[in-house]
């Protein structure tokens, strides 16, 4: 069992994940009173930007389930899916199109006057033969996966979290050890190339309170280029509490040079799943939406809450889910039920 597992990489999302700059753009921009751009799914409007500076995409999925349950008079269910759709939430990048991607998210973000949340997830081996596999079919792919992106991304604003899961999975044994030396130097580079990106920030992913303690981790971050990197990402596409991942990254901080860290929220308010079952990262019953996005968090240490697994896609074909990555209504209207 992998806590932070496939899940995630589920964002990679099948069928709406990318629509092209020029359609993103022909949204339209909010300005700075909070007005968004008009969209059919009518739920794009930013967040106040001293809180919360991310890019409110008007795209999504759950933006449009929004005006599905409007067009079918399920207007309670259209205001819980609106929870969703009116956050901001990971871009999670898809190799093909990594440049026109990158372009068009940050250039719809700095036309909304915000910054973009990119996710970088294609890593050579990734996932462990899990449902999310896959990645980059060798080191040279992905080194152009990543120049790619860096041309997309330009001098806009952008945060990207680096490759959910990667040392994760050389830190508990699931990758094999020949692939090991390939993956630090890997990521390595990323860092070293979005580094001299000017208004790029990127965290690199420093697992979750159940996966690894802090001590098993330090060192790989540190092999894998924290010190030039912004910060790490804890709990990404995980259910831990906010204060479980504060904790855990705030002890890990303090090994890798007081490094800041922003934390997933985005499914974590009921906490983790306790059941004698395995599996339990796997769409767990009786989750709940987290904290909202937000640079105004409970501890110094902490840059940012982010919504980086995006509510309401699927872990995997487990618990009646569909493939991972794939909306399931069902599951994002128990998520904002939930909700506090």
């Amino acid at each position: 069992m992998y806590s932070s597992s496939a899940a995630i990489r589920g964002a990679v999302k099948t069928g709406v994940a990318f629509v092209g700059a020029a359609a993103l753009l022909l949204t339209g921009c909010s300005s700075d009173d909070g007005d968004g751009p008009e969209t059919p799914s009518g739920s794009a409007s930013q967040q106040p930007k001293e809180k919360d500076p991310f890019w409110v995409n008007p795209d999504t999925n759950a933006s449009e389930q929004v005006q599905k349950f409007k067009n079918e008079d399920k207007s309670s269910d259209a205001e819980l899916i609106k929870k969703i759709a009116e956050q901001p939430t990971g871009q999670w990048i898809i190799p093909e199109t990594a440049q026109e991607q990158a372009r068009g998210f940050t250039e719809a973000a700095t036309e909304a006057d915000r910054e973009a949340v990119l996710v970088l997830y294609n890593i050579p081996h990734r996932d462990c033969n899990q449902f999310s596999k896959g990645g980059a079919a060798d080191g040279d792919e992905y080194r152009t996966f990543i120049d790619e992106v860096a041309k997309g991304i330009e001098d806009r604003k952008a945060t990207v979290i680096l490759e959910p899961d990667a040392l994760l999975h050389l830190v508990d044994g699931c990758t094999p050890q020949e692939f090991h030396e390939e993956r630090y130097d890997l990521l390595k580079g990323a860092i070293d190339k979005l580094h001299t990106l000017k208004n790029t920030k990127v965290y690199i992913d420093g697992g979750n309170p159940g996966a690894a303690q802090p001590d098993s981790f330090w060192e790989p971050l540190k092999w894998a280029g924290i010190d030039k990197a912004d910060g790490f990402a804890v709990n990404v596409s995980n259910f831990y509490t906010t204060e479980e991942s504060i904790d855990f990254g705030k002890k890990l901080s303090e090994k890798v040079g007081n490094k800041p860290f922003v934390i997933d929220t985005s499914r974590n308010g009921n906490g983790t799943y306790k059941a004698d079952e395995k599996d339990l990262w796997c769409n767990p019953p009786g989750r709940a939406l987290g904290e909202i996005p937000s640079v105004d968090t409970a501890d110094e240490s902490v840059d940012a809450y982010l919504w980086i697994k995006r509510p309401g896609e699927s872990d995997g074909e487990c618990r009646g889910g569909p493939k991972a990555g794939e909306w399931w209504p069902e599951y994002a209207l128990e998520l904002a039920k939930n909700a506090k």
